[in-house]
């Protein structure tokens, strides 16, 4: 880029778009939020004034009409992102987008297919690639501190359930949940996943199975190397929000632990404890929130590559496919390219 800095818009001001506002405006040195645009222009303003943007807009298409805005932040709701990748990237802006691109195949296809003849850049929200603890996982596989890997372990439990207004139109627990995990396990053991079997069921509230969806599955993965994954979802932990990693291979293992507020271990006559972890996803990857979007600014004012592209997102779709598809016949599938 020609431009010593990177000039953002941003779509969307809803929970992630606040936080990516935030990291925009105030933390990320080269780079400036010069406008935000939201359907609901009071939240917009409101987000503007906090921050200090100039630019409060209630059309999106205002920012990709912009001649000096130089890439855009999706943070809309997922029904809106595959429409406004294609327009974005027709007008020739760089691209940051919340997962997932679609529900639908086709919709993702055509998105990453306006994204390739444009030239432009595409990175996808997949945040947890950027958590420190996740990376040392992925470190110690791909430099063989552990061996061979043999099984992957994903341990990935919310600490309730969306609302069931949400649920509905989510995409069920694989699209909106799983998905990170999908993620997460391609990246962690560096190989595609080929196979796909799940077991699951609702066990936090019926009204999650009377909307179509379950709240409680375990995933059986099988790896185009022949290494074994395992993922544990479930909607509801008490506790806090849990997030855990075991990778076991032939020279030794490597797990992580939650998150939590602090390291003090409160020991009396009958009990040794901890507080709970980290309550929920804002709290435990809010580094790893900054960490993706100061990689996707740095990969477009150096002109390289974004780590999280539009190809991984299409993959994890195709996982939570097959993953729904696996659960609806109750017997493995196929991870399908197509």
């Amino acid at each position: 880029m020609a431009s010593e800095h990177l000039n953002v818009g941003l779509i969307g001001v809803g929970r992630i778009g606040k936080l990516h506002a935030e990291h925009l405006a105030h933390r990320l040195p080269g780079v400036r939020l010069g406008a935000i645009a939201d359907v609901n222009v009071e939240a917009a303003r409101a987000c503007a004034v906090r921050l200090g943007v100039s630019k409060a807009l209630g059309d999106y298409h205002a920012i990709l009409n912009d001649p000096d805005i130089h890439a855009v932040a999706i943070c809309s709701p997922t029904n809106t992102h595959a429409r406004i990748v294609v327009e974005a990237a027709n007008a020739g802006k760089h691209i940051f987008c919340e997962k997932p691109i679609d529900l639908a195949l086709d919709k993702v296809d055509e998105a990453l297919a306006a994204v390739k003849k444009a030239g432009v850049k595409l990175q996808l929200g997949f945040n947890r690639r950027f958590d420190a603890n996740f990376a040392r996982v992925r470190k110690a596989i791909a430099s063989g501190e552990i061996g061979a890997l043999r099984i992957l372990h994903i341990v990935s439990r919310d600490p309730a359930p969306p609302p069931i207004e949400y649920v509905k139109v989510s995409g069920g627990i694989f699209m909106d949940m799983t998905i990170h995990d999908f993620d997460m396990a391609r990246f962690l053991a560096g190989d595609e996943v080929e196979e796909v079997y799940v077991s699951g069921g609702v066990t936090v509230d019926p009204a999650i199975g009377a909307s179509g969806d379950l709240d409680t599955a375990l995933i059986v993965l099988r790896f185009r190397n022949g290494v074994m994954g395992t993922i544990d979802n479930c909607r509801q932990a008490v506790y806090g929000y849990d997030q855990r990693v075991e990778a076991f291979g032939s020279k030794g293992s490597i797990q992580t632990d939650n998150n939590y507020a602090n390291s003090a271990i409160i020991a009396n006559a009958s009990s040794v404890g901890r507080d709970l972890p980290l309550n929920f996803f804002m709290e435990r990857y809010t580094e790893s929130f900054l960490a993706e979007m100061r990689a996707f600014a740095g990969a477009v004012l150096s002109n390289q590559p974004v780590p999280v592209t539009g190809e991984d997102a299409r993959a994890a779709l195709l996982m939570a496919l097959a993953a729904r598809r696996s659960y609806e016949a109750n017997r493995p599938e196929k991870v399908v390219t197509k």
